[in-house]
């Protein structure tokens, strides 16, 4: 009876020591947008936009679409952590569209779960 009840309570602590070290926590998923222009300088300041565009027919409404200016260093940061979930396979695929003054700039960027995916878009 001792004997069953200690394999009994040794499986119960075996299963929830595979269960705690089961659960993980997700990493932040980021795009970051660098804007420079022809000569390669950091353009504060910017208007970066990224977005998704449906593949669909007919299109559905796109959940991506964020608007961020530069700062000082010409990085727009954007952040998708809660967009994500854990078990998805890819995340998305962005346009990305920049104003400044007069200046314009697009782009795509791919962006990977958990991961801080980075683009430069040169303004002209």
């Amino acid at each position: 009876m001792k004997r069953m009840k200690l394999i009994g309570m040794m499986l119960l602590f075996a299963g929830l020591g595979v269960g705690i070290s089961s659960f993980k926590k997700e990493g932040p998923t980021l795009a970051s947008i660098k804007v420079v222009n022809t000569g390669g300088e950091a353009i504060s300041g910017a208007f970066v936009r990224l977005y998704g565009t449906s593949t669909e027919t007919p299109p559905r409404q796109n959940i991506l679409d964020g608007t961020v200016y530069t700062n000082s260093e010409g990085i727009a940061n954007f952040d998708y952590s809660d967009y994500f979930k854990l078990g998805q396979s890819g995340f998305a695929v962005l346009d990305i569209d920049v104003k400044y003054e007069t200046y314009l700039g697009t782009g795509i960027i791919k962006v990977e779960e958990e991961k801080l995916n980075t683009e430069t878009v040169i303004v002209q």
